[in-house]
């Protein structure tokens, strides 16, 4: 299992957040992109049946994105397959700002690419400068 915190801090460490999680299959690549004041997911899922194998759920403050590559093919030749392709389930997780709420999340596929968008997920991210009092 992968947790990837999306809003821990107001600077950016994209290398931090994204890790692996492998669960018994694959971890699919993934990456998160600010747009405006909105936060973009971005997970490759090429030859995956989004419809049926994939879920995109909020659960206890984090984004999951969880699913199963399946392999529909059978054919081995003289008992021999080379494999490159990994098949199985996998599951990515990233923690949410505790202001997102669930009806501002929209998910999409086109393309092989599974796309999140958390709404206004960077409203009130930027860091505020408090005055100091002289006494």
């Amino acid at each position: 299992m992968s947790r990837v915190t999306l809003w821990s801090r107001p600077t950016w460490d994209i290398d931090r957040w994204v890790k692996d999680g492998v669960l018994d299959g694959f971890t699919p690549a993934a990456e998160i992109v600010r747009d405006g004041e909105d936060a973009v997911v971005r997970v490759e899922l090429p030859g995956v049946d989004v419809d049926k194998d994939v879920t995109v759920e909020v659960d206890r403050g984090h984004l999951v994105i969880r699913g199963e590559r399946r392999d529909e093919r059978a054919d081995e030749e003289d008992g021999r397959t080379l494999r490159e392709v990994r098949y199985g389930s996998f599951r990515r997780s990233f923690k949410l700002p505790a202001h997102a709420a669930t009806d501002a999340i929209s998910a999409s596929y086109d393309a092989g690419v599974l796309t999140v968008r958390v709404a206004g997920a960077h409203r009130g991210a930027q860091a505020q400068r408090i005055a100091i009092e002289s006494k």
